[in-house]
């Protein structure tokens, strides 16, 4: 019987340790998460208060290039768009689209490049979630057919004999789902999170889009141009 409890206490073993990887793994990407969208849950709050501020589209491509964050990436797509194609640039077909249809293309890339970027290593903490009850379970079941083997080798039936290995080997179901249950709260959060920062992105983009549409799709400073404007400069200072 000795002979194969070694074996079996291996096994065990290793999907226990592999579990408590997995619950490092969930916690440490929880909380670079949680700092990801903290970081830029500040940054577009301070961009969005300094945008609404400026008094143009002009003032405002200053300001998106000397700020971070989703948004300000959102709104340098969005200008880069608007000077695509102005006259200054190559003849081909890429530029050779209305204003309209590629700021609208511009915005929606930037927000799903946004959404990607959100999305990294939440599919990670999705699949522990999913993954680690069976990953108990087959620790469990491997642990309980090696009992049973033993039992049936030592001949013997009784209640100390059973319950022993069989109690042993029901601990990686529980740690399995131990595992498994703050995975699936995290990934809801996020996912959550996801959601309305996306819906923030699309809101701002259907504004962007309504503002460029009054200045008939054309602004007069360029955004990579970094000159002193006294207009975005007092944005800035409002900041």
């Amino acid at each position: 019987m000795m002979a194969l409890a070694a074996p079996t206490a291996s096994v065990e073993s290793g999907v226990i340790w592999l579990l408590i990887g997995f619950s490092i793994l969930t916690w440490g990407l929880a909380l670079l998460k949680a700092a990801q969208f903290a970081r830029l849950k500040v940054q577009d709050k301070r961009f969005f208060k300094g945008f609404w501020a400026a008094p143009n589209l002009e003032a405002g491509a200053e300001l998106s290039h000397s700020q971070p964050g989703a948004a300000a990436r959102v709104a340098q797509a969005g200008y880069a768009a608007l000077h695509t194609g102005d006259g200054q640039g190559p003849s081909d077909l890429a530029h050779a689209i209305n204003h309209q249809d590629r700021l609208e293309r511009s915005l929606r890339q930037q927000i799903v490049r946004e959404r990607r970027s959100l999305e990294t290593g939440l599919a990670v903490v999705a699949s522990i979630g999913s993954t680690s009850p069976f990953i108990g379970l087959f620790g469990t079941v491997w642990g309980i057919m090696e009992a049973l083997k033993g039992i049936s080798a030592a001949g013997s039936a009784s209640l100390e004999t059973v319950a022993g290995p069989i109690g042993a080997a029901l601990v990686a179901t529980g740690v399995g789902i131990a595992v498994a249950v703050p995975a699936v709260l995290v990934y809801n959060y996020f996912l959550r999170s996801l959601k309305a920062k996306a819906a923030d992105l699309d809101d701002f983009a259907h504004d962007f889009y309504s503002l460029a549409q009054k200045t008939a799709f054309k602004v007069l400073a360029h955004p990579s141009a970094r000159k002193a404007n006294p207009a975005a400069q007092a944005v800035k200072e409002a900041i």
